[in-house]
């Protein structure tokens, strides 16, 4: 995983792995979209995936990777859900014991989600790198591999054939926006891309108030960014020492932007009322990116919707 051909070699990999595991999600125009934009804009839709989120791909790949021994002994992760609840989904089809830390900010739902699914649920932290850290020495102290929400390339791969799918249902795609966390998803699908279509520009979509990793690329090296409360709680916290996605994003992503909450607000509401689409915070960080870039008018762009678990405690909040 030293470079992005090799992470598109075990991306075609993992899509075949995957064909069984997960579900082919559909890209579909978005008229409200491309009115607002100037542009000819799609929808890849990861909320329809089996637990509402792309992160089941990666932690499906990353079990199915795994020897006999490891699966028996069970896994360890850590997250602030949706990979979480992709990995509870994947370990209970695989037959693997799956323990969880999350940290004290997720959503009671999202835990409760985790837990119906299988999985051990611990509460650990209130910030998701001191939680990964704290599970990855769990993971080392029992003998159980740990599968990170991100810095793992197993994962990367999984996350990345969204893009195998979405360059075979659109193919003429000029330029993709994509919610960034940890860089697992943006990482693997542009390595991929780079490597079939290397004129397609990707942008990595950030909430101002969590942006460490958009962050710690202008700054050139891994740092400690200050991260405070946002609608995108899945791409919120840290970047972990040494992670692999680092180096792959300064790669491969062409252009970072941020947004505000009130322009994730508005996407969340207008995607609602035009698209018919409930989605959560991290998916509308991408579509509020894609409604105020400048440079996108006249182009085809495809708007990754990377996930639609929205809590209805939160949705109700949103909605007073």
């Amino acid at each position: 995983m030293s470079s992005p051909a090799l992470v598109a070699d075990a991306v075609t990999r993992a899509a075949k792995s995957l064909r069984d595991h997960v579900v082919r999600t559909p890209t579909v125009p978005s008229a409200w979209l491309s009115a607002a934009t100037g542009a000819e804009v799609r929808l890849k839709l990861e909320n329809v995936q089996h637990t509402g989120s792309f992160k089941l791909r990666g932690a499906t790949h990353a079990l199915l990777r795994l020897r006999p021994a490891a699966r028996n002994a069970g896994v360890v992760a850590a997250s602030s859900g949706n990979h979480g609840l992709g990995l509870a989904a994947a370990a209970q089809k695989l037959g693997v014991p799956a323990t969880v830390y999350v940290p004290s900010t997720t959503p009671v739902q999202k835990r409760e989600a985790i837990t119906r699914m299988g999985a051990t649920v611990l509460v650990h932290g209130d910030d998701c790198v001191v939680t990964e850290q704290h599970a990855r020495a769990v993971g080392s102290s029992t003998g159980r591999h740990y599968v990170s929400p991100y810095n793992d390339a197993d994962v990367i791969a999984g996350q990345g054939t969204v893009a195998v799918e979405l360059l075979e249902q659109w193919p003429e795609v000029e330029v993709v926006y994509v919610a960034l966390g940890g860089g697992g998803l943006i990482g693997g699908m542009a390595a991929f891309a780079r490597s079939v279509q290397p004129s397609i520009e990707w942008v990595a979509c950030s909430p101002v108030r969590s942006r460490a990793m958009a962050e710690c690329v202008r700054q050139g090296r891994i740092v400690d960014v200050p991260c405070r409360d946002t609608l995108s709680d899945s791409t919120a916290g840290g970047v972990e020492p040494g992670a692999i996605t680092f180096t792959l994003c300064q790669e491969v992503v062409d252009r970072y932007l941020d947004v505000e909450e009130d322009a994730i607000r508005h996407a969340l509401f207008a995607t609602l009322e035009h698209q018919h689409l409930l989605v959560e915070g991290a998916a509308a960080v991408a579509i509020a990116a894609c409604l105020q870039d400048r440079e996108r008018r006249g182009r085809r762009a495809a708007v990754v919707v990377c996930g639609g678990n929205l809590p209805l405690s939160l949705l109700r909040v949103l909605l007073s």
